[in-house]
């Protein structure tokens, strides 16, 4: 196979989501889809990063919303309390997620199994414990109010705004996904989900490539949390709470873990089966939680990875 075919094979999966981006608002009847596709992006966006960790690299994380939240409220305490544009702010708090995540990987990440996800978990309890009692800063339990971005003078407001720009950065996360899952880190760090033993003797430095991988996670997660805020306009610490943690793990499951394109079906699942459940009122979470687990049954390894092998096997 040719050079340029096998480029066109590997950016398929981004053409695809690109068009869908594109084509979707077409078929949108009013704002409020808008809203759903920009909560649905957003989602996505923090998925793809836990999926990368998660998916890829065998490591569990039960706290990954702390990261979320640390991305939340930097767009509303950097313009609140230092006069910051939310802009810079926004990359201030990816900074400061992919600095803690620093800090804190380099001792969990040598835990393994069910004690690195407690203590993933602890650390998303941490922050969710620090914004709700640190009300100065963060308004406490009540939240605080989030300013509108500002862009070079464009004030952006509107659920048609947010959805492209919320696509945009999906779209742009999805491929630095796929390129990294494609060079050297990414055949590593799937090395190391297969076996951490196998890898190390392959000469891979297991605790580098791991402590890396969970560094761009939470950048991800951060920039997610800041689009939420943003779009919200208001934000609460239950944005880095453990009940958010575990609908991360759930998108992630559900869509197919390390399938980058089930991050986006995870999350729209999880984001637009509640929407339309709504209509059964009293039933809708009982409802909700019957078809996830139909899904998990009869799409064990999660909805695209399934699917994708199915379709393959008719095939052979």
């Amino acid at each position: 196979m040719s050079l340029r075919a096998l480029i066109e094979i590997r950016l398929l999966p981004a053409i695809l989501v690109a068009a869908i981006v594109i084509i979707l608002p077409l078929f949108f009847p009013s704002a409020y889809y808008y809203r759903v596709g920009v909560l649905v992006f957003i989602f996505a966006l923090a998925v793809v990063g836990l999926n990368l960790l998660m998916g890829f690299a065998g490591q569990v994380s039960l706290g990954h919303a702390g990261f979320l939240g640390i991305g939340a409220y930097s767009v509303a305490i950097g313009p609140m309390h230092f006069g910051a544009p939310s802009w810079l702010s926004l990359f201030a708090g990816a900074i400061l997620s992919g600095v803690i995540a620093f800090l804190v990987g380099r001792p969990i990440l040598r835990l393994k199994g069910h004690y690195l996800a407690v203590a993933t978990l602890g650390l998303g309890l941490l922050v969710a414990i620090v914004l709700t009692n640190e009300a100065g800063w963060t308004g406490g339990p009540d939240g605080m109010s989030v300013p509108r971005l500002v862009l070079f003078d464009w004030n952006v407001r509107g659920a048609d705004a947010w959805y492209w720009i919320a696509g945009t950065t999906f779209v742009g996360g999805f491929v630095l996904a796929l390129n990294l899952m494609d060079s050297s880190t990414g055949r590593a760090l799937q090395a190391i989900h297969d076996s951490e033993i196998g890898a190390l003797v392959l000469g891979i430095d297991v605790a580098r490539k791991k402590l890396t991988i969970f560094i761009i996670s939470a950048m991800y997660a951060s920039v997610a949390g800041s689009y939420l805020a943003l779009f919200n306009g208001y934000i609460t610490p239950d944005a880095a709470g453990f009940l958010r943690s575990i609908e991360l793990v759930a998108m992630v499951v559900l869509g197919g873990m390390g399938s980058v394109v089930g991050s986006l079906v995870g999350a729209m699942v999880l984001v637009v089966l509640p929407q339309v459940l709504t209509i059964f009122h009293e039933y809708e979470q009982a409802l909700l939680g019957l078809i996830v687990m139909v899904f998990m049954i009869f799409l064990r390894r999660g909805i695209v990875p399934s699917i994708v092998a199915a379709f393959a096997g008719r095939h052979k």
